[in-house]
């Protein structure tokens, strides 16, 4: 099950140590061509701010993942 983290209830630090630890696994696809852990982290950043990404913690993983309107509406995938 997942459940929905605010990112905006976050303390700031927190929100950046959550965010560096997604961008930095392993499967994250930025393009053809890299990026710093800065530049990544203003895209999730900007993701989250347009509301066209959300922060999810799966219980069963106990992991946190970025999660795109469009796999929300398609139902998480």
């Amino acid at each position: 099950m997942d459940t929905l983290i605010p990112y905006d209830d976050l303390p700031a630090e927190t929100l950046v140590n959550i965010i560096d630890d997604i961008v930095s696994r392993d499967g994250t696809d930025y393009g053809a061509y890299d990026l710093s852990v800065e530049d990544k982290r203003r895209q999730v950043m900007s993701l989250l701010k347009r509301k066209e990404a959300v922060l999810l913690f799966d219980t069963e993983s106990e992991t946190i993942r970025l999660v795109s309107k469009a796999e929300m509406q398609r139902g998480f995938q």
